[in-house]
């Protein structure tokens, strides 16, 4: 079993190109069980496309992304075969979208958007299934009462808050969000980021939030990587990074968004 101190996650030297545009350029950064990692950068800085490289979404020009399994074992997330990816992909790891209809099945019920991931792991019994998703919309405070309506009826909010109930019900260790409370009112943001800072130090889990607000990583993240043109310019502990910036660039982030 992997200990404590061996990273779950690891990127080295990731690079990525949209034919002639850079997409991210020679990123590495180990993460850790339990750790949260930000990357934060204004549109086209890189931190999506690097998301969906350490995701396997795309495949990187070159570098590697190395993860390390339940039982110990440490594979390359871009050679291993489709079934085993998509294995990993219902169990160990979760894919939060910005927009929650790109991560939900909306002409299925809300109970059955969540117990479809269970299913897809081989759950069978139809009463532990409805149970567990009973129990997830209560954990993301979802009317429990609304467990047969479809997502499309939901708010924005609320879908988003069952996006992530479908994510995490199969008890995944590593989570990629990827601007998990942009387009959201300012209430209800302050709201979802509040559950998802609380399931994340309930789970242990281990995380990589992709966004443009700082205050999002200021909240969740252990650690901050400051993106710009594809390239890592800074980075460090959240806190350190915010609050004593080094490159001019995130010095210019933080006196434009943090400050009034």
């Amino acid at each position: 079993m992997p200990g404590p101190d061996q990273n779950i996650l690891s990127a080295e030297t990731v690079t990525y190109f949209y034919g002639r545009h850079c997409g991210c350029e020679d990123v590495t950064f180990d993460l850790y069980p339990g750790e949260v990692m930000g990357v934060v950068g204004e549109s086209g800085s890189g931190k999506t496309t690097l998301l969906n490289v350490l995701s396997g979404r795309l495949v990187p020009d070159s570098g590697t992304v190395h993860y390390r399994t339940r039982t110990g074992d440490d594979v390359d997330i871009h050679r291993i075969s489709e079934p085993e990816r998509r294995f990993l992909m219902r169990t160990d790891w979760a894919f939060v979208h910005q927009n929650p209809r790109d991560g939900l099945r909306l002409n299925v019920s809300a109970g059955a958007n969540v117990g479809e991931r269970l299913m897809a792991i081989g759950q069978r019994h139809y009463g532990d299934i409805r149970g567990q998703a009973v129990d997830w919309l209560e954990r993301v405070e979802v009317d429990t009462g609304r467990i047969d309506d479809l997502p499309s009826t939901f708010s924005g909010g609320m879908q988003q808050r069952l996006q992530i109930a479908r994510n995490l019900v199969t008890g995944p260790r590593l989570v990629c969000m990827d601007e998990p409370t942009g387009g959201l009112d300012v209430s209800v943001q302050a709201r979802l980021l509040d559950l998802i800072r609380g399931l994340v130090t309930d789970l242990g889990l281990s995380a990589v939030v992709v966004t443009h607000d700082l205050a999002v990583v200021r909240l969740l993240a252990h650690r901050l990587m400051v993106m710009k043109d594809g390239r890592v310019v800074e980075s460090g502990l959240t806190d350190q990074v915010l609050d004593d910036p080094q490159h001019p660039y995130t010095q210019l982030l933080v006196s434009s968004i943090l400050q009034p």
